[in-house]
């Protein structure tokens, strides 16, 4: 999924819902020129963001990025998986390429993924992520990091984690070799 086609859909759920930008901006406690370049530019936010856009849209975050219609239940074949959402990286190559494995099944109430992670420069000081829920992430292959609060963890394959999102969390690629990983997210009504 490209990010043009992200901002469309969130400004076709904003504006379904009778909403001005300046009224999702109060709503969802993020900054109104967010808002403005989600829906008009190349930006690409994290999913703690976008867990707080389709609140305030009053829709499943998985909305963003379903086709329209659903079905039950749902296989997604390996060789089928297509790239939902890219999220990148203060050197603005991709760092995660999400696969939605729930795509089509409108009445679910956790967001699976498979997650390619590519290798990142080092950074400094990085926001992490916070959002309501729990994840729960398997590394199918590499090395990933995860910084959970004041902790960092260091997986490998076939390790797992299963965390609370509230905790501010990153996820990101350990190392110089790519990973990948599946992940259940977990959003409460």
């Amino acid at each position: 999924m490209n990010t043009d086609k992200l901002g469309t859909r969130i400004q076709r759920f904003r504006e379904m819902a009778e909403m001005t930008r300046e009224q999702l901006a109060e709503r969802s406690g993020l900054a109104l020129d967010f808002i403005q370049r989600l829906e008009e530019e190349s930006l690409y936010p994290s999913l703690g963001p976008l867990l707080k856009i389709a609140r305030a849209l009053g829709v499943r975050l998985g909305t963003f990025l379903d086709d329209e219609l659903g079905q039950d239940p749902v296989v997604v074949r390996q060789g089928e998986r297509r790239d939902e959402l890219h999220m990148r990286g203060k050197d603005c190559s991709v760092g995660l390429t999400f696969y939605s494995l729930g795509k089509g099944k409108k009445d679910r109430h956790m967001e699976p993924f498979f997650i390619e992670l590519a290798p990142q420069p080092a950074r400094g000081d990085t926001a992490l992520s916070s959002h309501e829920g729990e994840e729960f992430i398997v590394v199918v292959s590499g090395e990933v990091e995860i910084v959970y609060g004041r902790d960092t963890y260091v997986l490998s394959a076939g390790d797992s984690i299963y965390l609370n999102s509230i905790v501010p969390h990153e996820v990101r690629c350990h190392g110089n070799t790519p990973a990948s990983i599946y992940a259940v997210l977990y959003f409460p009504e």
